[in-house]
């Protein structure tokens, strides 16, 4: 695990940080089950293998510890992008500077993975820094202007709108390590 993008291995697991090891035990079996390789109606190796390396770490006393002493952290880090809006010009400034931030983190997965240009909101969450609080209303922005588009499983994909609409800011803004930089300060 790393310092600076921790995965939430409680999310993974759909639990509590607070979580009693039976629970953490008992989801894991419940979820193991269900994205096992070998079930055929919902299998899945990729989240197979998140749900496994999630229960290793929070199912040992001495390497929860140090997870949660990291997560923990990551947490508080998570609302840096406050402190972004406030030193802004506006929070429109900080708002726009996310949308375009989130736009091309988009744009970057369906020009690598054409065939699954998803993306989660958990996971857009890591790759900006930005908590979920603060992407509700990018999100619900983005897909009312039909920039970005929910597929069948609730990933955010960037549609042909958003691309182009991408392409026309990209010239007067900042770029993404820079944006990024400044979210995560």
């Amino acid at each position: 695990m790393q310092d600076d993008a921790p995965v939430d291995h409680y999310e993974i697991l759909q639990i509590s940080a607070n979580a009693e090891p039976e629970t953490v035990h008992r989801v894991y079996r419940m979820l193991a089950q269900r994205y096992h390789p070998d079930n055929a109606d919902s299998g899945n190796a990729e989240r197979f293998r998140e749900v496994s390396e999630a229960y290793r770490v929070l199912s040992d006393p001495e390497e929860r510890a140090r997870y949660d002493a990291v997560y923990e952290r990551h947490r508080q880090a998570r609302w840096r992008l406050a402190k972004l809006s406030a030193t802004a010009d506006s929070d429109f400034d900080a708002e726009v500077q996310l949308r375009l931030t989130v736009l091309e983190v988009l744009y970057t997965r369906r020009r690598i993975e054409p065939q699954q240009p998803g993306v989660f909101n958990t996971d857009l969450e890591k790759l900006t820094g930005c908590p979920r609080e603060h992407l509700e209303f990018l999100i619900w922005y983005l897909v009312q202007k039909k920039l970005v588009q929910r597929t069948d499983n609730s990933l955010l994909a960037i549609t042909v709108d958003g691309i182009d609409y991408l392409e026309q800011q990209r010239r007067h803004a900042a770029p993404l390590t820079r944006r990024l930089a400044a979210v995560n300060a």
